[in-house]
């Protein structure tokens, strides 16, 4: 009842014989108190904590794998983020401020929206007022999802000759002017929360995102292979390339593998593991957090099925096979090796994996992070 009854819950998942669990406790408990004194009006924030031994089924139900895991529950909707940052009452409270500022920005004209951050997506709202329902829905979606997305909204009979919709998500054209053509208008029920969230949902969380040192760990979590393009840093091409030959051919694997761009300056040291030099950007490669595979080459992509049948190969097995006996023979057994012994290789070893959370910060609770 209490997370659906209060616009942000943050928990923190812990164990009573975990040392950093213990480190957390107090200043976890001082930052409730002062949180509690500046925001005490009901349904606005509470902060948490479960005992995962104890309460093992909810422990269960959030996925927790470390301790001390610090979640955000935002209107009864766990978050995909975890809380990762700095571990301290100033911390907490700066988050949490933060938190529950207002994700929607209002706007009274549009050329107003041509100078924001252009590497997220923008979902504008137009409403008649502030004060009705679908305003409301609008309100608790962008606060669920205010990390990945920008939100605007103009109100009033002075915008009506400005659109025909009520909510539409807007892209940039390669001028990071706004695009009309890449317009996507809503056609769902202003008043359905979950038909409204899980398409904004879509539209904020690219199919395709840059991995950096920042948000490796989250990536990482989530458990999905990595299909990563290595790229130079001003290699604006390559990136257009392989986003639009994944959005047209893989589109079907989302739930079976996460699709990468990385800078290949910064990532450095899985081309290393790989052979390779930024001189040989672009490429592509999967890490299936125990080994690294190369696909044969960038310009690849363009053939039909071929980035496909990369993926398919990791999940059958047959890259980790080819690469320990060599290529398979037509009807997928092992060549016979005739008058020669070959010799077992080993795939480069993951790297992204040690980008996981770190045994010094967290109890782990499973072997393979």
């Amino acid at each position: 009842m209490t997370l659906v009854s209060n616009e942000l819950v943050f928990i923190n998942f812990y164990a009573q014989w975990c040392r950093f669990s213990n480190l957390l406790a107090p200043i976890f408990e001082e930052a409730a108190t002062k949180i509690k004194r500046a925001f005490p009006e009901p349904g606005k924030v509470v902060m948490a904590k479960v005992d995962c031994d104890r309460e093992s089924s909810i422990a269960s139900r959030f996925h927790i794998t470390k301790y001390p895991t610090l979640k955000v529950i935002r209107n009864g909707q766990p978050t995909k983020r975890e809380y990762r940052g700095q571990r301290s009452v100033e911390a907490f409270e700066e988050f949490i401020r933060k938190q529950l500022e207002d994700p929607i920005k209002e706007f009274y004209d549009l050329k107003e929206l041509t100078n924001l951050d252009d590497k997220k997506r923008m979902i504008i709202g137009y409403f008649d007022r502030k004060d009705v329902p679908e305003y409301e829905m609008f309100r608790r979606v962008a606060t669920n999802l205010k990390d990945d997305c920008q939100f605007h909204v103009g109100f009033g009979s002075k915008l009506r000759h400005w659109r025909a919709f009520s909510l539409a998500v807007k892209n940039y054209n390669s001028d990071k002017a706004l695009s009309n053509d890449e317009d996507e208008t809503y056609h769902g029920s202003l008043n359905n929360f979950d038909e409204l969230n899980v398409w904004a949902q879509e539209k904020c969380v690219p199919l395709v995102r840059e991995i950096t040192f920042e948000n490796a760990e989250e990536l990482t979590e989530e458990g999905l292979p990595f299909l990563i393009l290595f790229h130079a840093p001003d290699d604006v091409e390559s990136v257009k390339m392989y986003k639009d030959v994944v959005t047209k051919t893989l589109i079907t694997e989302k739930q079976n593998v996460n699709f990468l761009t990385a800078d290949g300056l910064k990532f450095a040291h899985p081309l290393h593991h790989l052979g390779k030099s930024p001189t040989d950007l672009p490429l592509i490669a999967i890490d299936s957090f125990r080994h690294m595979y190369l696909f044969p080459s960038f310009h690849d992509i363009h053939v039909e099925g071929k980035l496909e049948s990369f993926l398919k190969d990791l999940y059958s097995g047959k890259l980790h096979r080819e690469f320990h006996y060599g290529p398979d023979s037509r009807n997928n057994e092992l060549p016979q090796i005739v008058g020669q012994i070959k010799v077992p290789t080993t795939p480069p070893e993951s790297t992204f994996k040690k980008l996981a959370p770190s045994k010094n910060r967290y109890t782990l609770l499973r072997d393979e992070l």
